[in-house]
């Protein structure tokens, strides 16, 4: 399997790094020309390599939206139909403007951009987690002390993919539900990232 990143800062190179290591190929992307990405595609391997955000899009299977939310409409749209998406996007009013529909919690972060996106499959997931954890705190699953990070999306088989991912790259999985109830681990949050296994983590998402 492909995976596209549109995006490629702190939590994009971690992930491509993790998605390397076990076996994926990486199309990595930002918002400027693919050769200010050469270091890091020199660094990921042969696996790797860089490409506008577009042909990230059509090019990976699946595809990861790691970019501040001020700028998901940037996001191309046609080349993700059908494509499960994951979302890493957190709402910072400081740096993304106000969002008058995320004030109120009327929605969330990944509703905007399923809305901006209606043809592809959102799924909530590693954005209640700093970058250098993705690295520092995997850990294999046989190991009692494993890190469990949660998931939203409104599309089972899409989660079901997302949750394998996750599970490859070193940590437990926790499904809470629909998209919307990703707003139980937006930044701000009991749960936001929080260091736990599966039952510290759903007993923190209660609390939203």
């Amino acid at each position: 399997m492909k995976i596209g990143f549109i995006g490629s800062g702190n939590i994009g190179r971690n992930l491509a790094r993790l998605a390397v290591k076990n076996g994926y190929d990486v199309i990595m992307s930002n918002s400027r020309d693919p050769e200010t990405l050469n270091d890091l595609v020199s660094e990921l391997g042969p696996h790797a390599k860089a490409a506008w955000a577009k042909d990230a899009a059509e090019q990976g299977d699946l595809v990861v939206v790691t970019i501040p939310l001020k700028n998901y409409r940037q996001v191309p749209v046609r080349p993700l139909k059908g494509k499960t998406v994951i979302d890493t996007m957190n709402y910072y009013p400081s740096r993304d403007g106000h969002i008058s529909e995320l004030d109120s919690g009327s929605t969330t972060t990944s509703e905007l951009l399923q809305a901006h996106l209606p043809e592809s499959k959102v799924v909530k997931a590693f954005n209640s987690i700093i970058a250098g954890e993705l690295i520092s705190t995997s850990l294999s699953e046989s190991n009692p002390n494993r890190r469990a990070l949660p998931i939203a999306g409104n599309d089972s088989k899409a989660k079901e993919t997302v949750a394998s991912l996750i599970n490859q790259f070193g940590f437990d999985v926790y499904d809470a539900g629909s998209l919307h109830e990703g707003f139980r681990f937006q930044n701000g949050t009991p749960a936001y990232v929080i260091r736990a296994n599966k039952n510290q983590l759903i007993a923190a998402l209660k609390k939203a």
